[in-house]
C-alpha cells in the first residue's frame, strides 16, 4: 500500500520531467573570457554560471520561454527560446559590459550544420596567423583543403583544382585573374577580411542553389555596420584603412577599405636575387539603402590594381642526395613587368513580399585587363658538389654535368568582360521551404598570345621534341632554327549562359528524432562562338539530395547524407589548350559526389568540443586533364580522361585553452585519372596526407597578451612534368610541405577594456605584436625547373623552394 501511495506522489514529477530538457552553456564576454556568478533565470527557476562560466538549466518542451542572463558588471541578456527536442540545448551567450553599447549577438544555427556547412568565426580571419592572413588562410587549416604556396590564396578542395571553387560575396559569384602564373604575382584576394561577418564553406555535396562547379563553395557575407567607425591595420608587408558607418536613422551604411600589399619581404627570403617591386592594391565598398520595410538597395564594388615588375639577378640551388648531391646555378638578365586591372560593379534589391515570400535580384559586371610581359635571359650551370669531407674542395662544384641557356619571351594581352543578372526567390511556410533563381550570362574575353622560348646546350639550339630527323648534337641539322615553343594565337571568344535551379527542404520530427532533407536540381544551357565558329548548345542537368537526423540520443550527435550528380561547364580557360588554341566543343566535366558525415558535440575539461568526420567518394567523368605551373592551370581541352577521388576528412575543434577556439583537421585524400585508357596515375593535387592545427592561447595572469600558432603538413604531390613531355613518365612527387606560423600580440585596449583619460582613450580597440612565419625555415618547394642536359638526353628537375623564415610586426586600431 506504502508503494502504491509513493507513485501516486511520483507520477507528477516523473510527467514533469518528461515534459522537459536541458538548456546549457558558457557564458563568456566579448573577450571570450569566462564570466562566473551569473544569474540565469526564467520566471521562478534558475542558476548561476560556475567559476568556468559554465551552466545548467531545466527548461519546458515545446513552450516558448525568455531566459534571463543578468551580472552586476555586465547588462542584462534576454533570450527567447523553445525547445523542440528533449535532447541537451546549447546557447553560449557573450554578454556586454555596461559602459558598452550592445553588440548583436551570433547564435549558431544547427540548420548549417545538418547542410554540411562548415561556419567560422570571421573576427578568425583577422586574427589567424599567415603569409596571406585573410578567409583563405583559414581554409587552408580544414580537412580536405590544401595549397603548397604561400603566396597564393588559391586552394584545392578534395582533389579538385583551382578553378573548380565557387566563391560568393553576398550571393554575387566573384571571379580571379586568367593570366597570374605564380603565387607571388596574384596580390590581394577578392574577399576583403575587414568587411566579413559570416563565413559559411561546404566542401562537397552542397545544394542547387550555388552554382555549377565540381569541389567546393565559399559563401560570404559583408557586414552592414552598426556604429562609425574607422579601423586602420599597418604591417611590413602593407596595410590597410577601413570606414564604416550607419546614415539616416540606420537607413544608409557604408562600409569601404582600401588595402594595399607588398610581398618582397617575402621574395627576397627566398633563393632568387631579385630586383622586385610588387604593388597591389584594392578599394572596395558596399552599400546598402532601405528605403522601405519591404525593399532595399545592395551595391557592391571593387577596383584593384596589381603591377608586378620583377628583375632576376641569379639564383642558387643545392639538391640532389646526400651521396650525390647537385647545384644548379643560373644568371639572369632581362625583366618581367605585369599589370592586372580589375573592376567590379554589382546592384542588388530585396523584395519581400509578405513574411513567407522574398525576391533578391542582381546586375553584375566584372572586367579585368591584363598584360604579360617579359624577356628573361637565363645562362645556366648544372654541377656536381664536391661531397668528400676530406677534400680541400669539400662543399664546391668540381664537375659541370649541363651547361646551357634559354631564352623567354612574352607578349600577352587579355581583356575580359562578364555580365550577369539573375533574380532568385524563397518562399517559406512553417518548416518547409522553397527556393528557385534563373540566371543569365555572357562573358566576351579577348586574348593575344605571343609567347616562346629558346634553348642553347653547349653551343647549338634544342629544337622541339617532335622534330622530324632531329638527332642533335650527333649529327649537324642544318634547317632553319626553331624557337623549343612558340605560341601566336588571337582568341575572340563569346560565350553564352541560361542557367536556372529549383530545391525544396523541410525540418520535420520522426518521433523524437529531428530531421531536415533537401532535394533540388540545377540546369545550365550554354554557346561558345570563336571568331566565326560556333558550337552546338549544351546542356547539363544536376540533381542533389541531402538527407540529416538528429537522434534522440543522451549524446548531441548529427548525421548527413548526401549525393548529387555535379557538372561543370567550361570556362574560357578549360576551352584552350597547351597551345593556346581553343575547342569551342569541349563538354562539361562530370562528377558523382557521396558523402556522409557527422557531428559529435561533447564536453571535455567542461568546455565544449565537437568532432565532425565527413567520408567522401567521387567518380569524375569527361575529364578535361590539366598541368599546374605554380598556381597557372593549362588543360588540354578534350574530354578523354576519366578520374576518381576519395577520402576521409576528420576536425576536432573546440577550447583546447579557456575562452579560446582552437582546432586539429585530419585529412586524408587519393585521386587518380586515366588518360585516354592508359591507365591510372596520380592527378597533380593528389595531396594524400593533410594535417592541420590552429591553435590559440593567452597567458592566464596577463590575458591581453595572445599567442596563435598555425601548424600544417602536406605530403607532397606530383612535380608534374616539362612542356611536351609525357606525364606518364614523370610521376615524382615534390618533398613533403612543412610549415609553422607564430604570432603574438597584446591587446592595449577593446571592448573589454576602456580608458576615459590618456592616450588610450582615443581608441576603441589597439593591438599591436609580431609574426614569425615558417618559424623552422623549412624549404618547401611547389614546382620544378626542368633543366635539359643534351649530352645525357635527361631532364632534372629543380625544386622550386618558397619562402624562408621572416619576421614581421603588425599593428591594428579602431577609432
Amino acid at each position: 500500500m506504502k508503494k502504491i501511495f509513493l507513485l501516486i506522489l511520483l507520477l507528477p514529477f516523473c510527467a514533469y520531467a518528461q515534459k522537459t530538457t536541458i538548456l546549457k552553456g558558457t557564458v563568456k564576454n566579448k573577450n571570450k573570457n569566462p564570466i562566473e556568478n551569473v544569474s540565469i533565470e526564467f520566471g521562478k527557476t534558475g542558476t548561476v554560471t560556475d567559476k568556468n562560466g559554465n551552466y545548467s538549466l531545466r527548461i519546458p518542451y515545446e513552450k516558448e520561454i525568455i531566459v534571463k542572463f543578468s551580472h552586476i558588471s555586465y547588462k542584462i541578456f534576454n533570450h527567447t527560446i523553445t525547445a523542440t527536442s528533449r535532447n541537451a540545448i546549447r546557447f553560449s551567450p557573450i554578454l556586454s559590459l555596461k559602459s558598452e553599447k550592445l553588440a548583436e549577438v551570433i547564435v549558431k544555427d544547427r540548420r548549417k550544420e545538418a547542410q554540411g556547412i562548415i561556419s567560422i568565426d570571421a573576427a578568425k580571419a583577422k586574427t589567424i596567423i599567415g603569409a596571406n592572413a585573410g578567409v583563405e588562410n583559414i581554409l587552408m587549416t580544414l580537412p580536405g583543403v590544401n595549397n603548397n604556396n604561400e603566396l597564393s590564396t588559391q586552394y584545392n578542395v578534395r582533389g579538385g583544382n583551382f578553378d573548380e571553387n565557387l566563391v560568393y560575396v553576398n550571393g554575387i559569384e566573384v571571379y580571379r585573374p586568367f593570366l597570374v602564373r605564380s603565387g607571388q604575382q596574384e596580390g590581394l584576394s577578392f574577399i576583403n577580411p575587414n568587411m566579413v561577418q559570416n563565413i559559411n564553406f561546404s566542401a562537397g555535396g552542397f545544394q542547387a542553389k550555388y552554382g555549377d562547379k565540381l569541389s567546393s563553395v565559399l559563401d560570404i557575407t559583408y557586414r552592414k555596420p552598426r556604429e562609425t567607425a574607422t579601423s586602420i591595420d599597418a604591417s611590413l608587408l602593407g596595410g590597410s584603412v577601413t570606414f564604416e558607418s550607419p546614415f539616416l536613422d540606420n537607413k544608409l551604411t557604408i562600409i569601404t577599405s582600401l588595402r594595399y600589399r607588398d610581398n618582397s619581404l617575402f621574395v627576397n627570403s627566398k633563393q632568387i636575387e631579385t630586383n622586385f617591386r610588387p604593388k597591389f592594391t584594392d578599394l572596395q565598398s558596399y552599400i546598402t539603402y532601405k528605403i522601405s520595410e519591404k525593399f532595399s538597395l545592395n551595391y557592391l564594388s571593387n577596383f584593384s590594381i596589381n603591377s608586378y615588375n620583377y628583375e632576376p639577378i641569379s639564383r642558387r640551388t643545392r639538391f640532389g642526395t646526400v651521396a650525390n648531391p647537385l647545384e644548379l646555378t643560373v644568371f639572369y638578365d632581362g625583366k618581367e613587368e605585369n599589370n592586372y586591372l580589375t573592376l567590379f560593379n554589382a546592384i542588388s534589391g530585396d523584395y519581400k513580399v509578405d513574411d513567407n515570400l522574398s525576391f533578391t535580384g542582381t546586375i553584375s559586371s566584372y572586367n579585368t585587363q591584363e598584360e604579360e610581359y617579359y624577356d628573361i635571359a637565363a645562362s645556366y650551370n648544372l654541377g656536381e658538389v664536391d661531397a668528400n669531407i676530406g677534400s680541400e674542395n669539400f662543399g664546391e662544384v668540381n664537375f659541370a654535368q649541363g651547361i646551357g641557356s634559354q631564352l623567354n619571351h612574352a607578349r600577352n594581352d587579355l581583356d575580359a568582360l562578364i555580365n550577369n543578372v539573375q533574380i532568385r526567390g524563397t518562399y517559406k511556410k512553417e518548416r518547409q521551404q522553397w527556393d528557385f533563381g534563373v540566371k543569365y550570362q555572357n562573358e566576351d574575353i579577348r586574348e593575344r598570345i605571343r609567347e616562346w622560348e629558346i634553348i642553347d646546350s653547349l653551343g647549338f639550339s634544342v629544337r622541339p621534341p617532335n622534330s622530324i630527323g632531329n638527332n642533335q648534337p650527333y649529327e649537324p641539322y642544318d634547317e632553319n632554327l626553331t624557337p623549343f615553343q612558340n605560341i601566336r594565337e588571337d582568341n575572340k571568344v563569346s560565350i553564352n549562359r541560361f542557367s536556372g535551379f529549383l530545391q525544396f527542404n523541410e525540418r520535420l520530427f520522426m518521433g523524437n528524432n529531428e530531421v531536415w532533407y533537401n532535394f533540388g536540381i540545377r540546369a545550365q544551357n550554354w554557346t561558345v562562338k570563336s571568331g566565326e565558329n560556333s558550337s552546338k548548345s549544351q546542356t547539363i542537368i544536376s540533381p542533389r539530395a541531402q538527407f540529416s537526423i538528429k537522434p534522440n540520443w543522451e549524446k548531441d550527435m548529427l548525421f548527413r547524407f548526401s549525393a548529387g550528380w555535379y557538372s561543370q561547364p567550361p570556362s574560357y580557360r578549360e576551352l584552350k589548350n597547351y597551345d593556346g588554341q581553343i575547342n569551342i566543343n569541349v563538354k562539361a566535366q562530370k562528377s558523382l559526389h557521396l558523402v556522409a558525415g557527422m557531428d559529435y558535440s561533447f564536453d571535455l575539461w567542461e568546455r565544449p568540443f565537437k568532432l565532425t568526420t565527413e567520408l567522401y567518394y567521387k567518380d569524375i567523368s569527361d575529364v578535361n586533364a590539366y598541368s599546374v605551373d605554380n598556381v597557372r592551370i593549362r588543360y588540354r581541352a578534350d574530354n578523354i580522361t576519366t578520374a576518381y577521388a576519395h577520402g576521409l576528412d576528420v576536425r576536432l575543434n573546440g577550447e583546447f585553452v579557456p575562452g579560446s577556439e582552437s582546432w586539429v583537421s585530419l585529412g586524408y585524400l587519393k585521386t587518380e585519372e586515366n588518360i585516354d585508357n592508359r591507365g591510372n596515375i596520380s592527378r597533380p593535387s593528389d595531396q594524400r596526407i593533410k594535417l592541420g592545427i590552429l591553435f590559440q592561447d593567452y597567458v592566464p595572469n596577463l590575458p591581453n597578451l595572445k599567442a596563435y600558432l598555425n601548424l600544417v603538413y602536406n605530403t607532397g604531390v606530383p612535380g608534374g612534368a616539362p612542356a611536351y613531355a609525357d606525364v606518364y613518365q614523370f610521376q615524382e612527387r615534390l618533398r613533403d610541405y612543412k610549415r609553422a606560423d607564430l604570432g603574438v600580440s597584446y591587446v592595449f585596449t577593446d571592448g573589454n577594456k576602456q580608458y576615459k583619460t590618456g592616450w588610450l582613450s582615443k581608441f576603441k580597440e589597439l593591438t599591436a605584436g609580431l609574426e614569425l612565419f615558417n618559424m623552422f625555415d623549412i624549404q618547401n618547394s611547389i614546382t620544378n625547373t626542368w633543366v635539359r642536359d643534351v649530352n645525357s638526353k635527361s631532364q632534372f628537375g629543380i625544386p622550386n623552394f618558397m619562402t624562408g623564415r621572416v619576421l614581421n610586426f603588425k599593428v591594428s586600431m579602431r577609432l
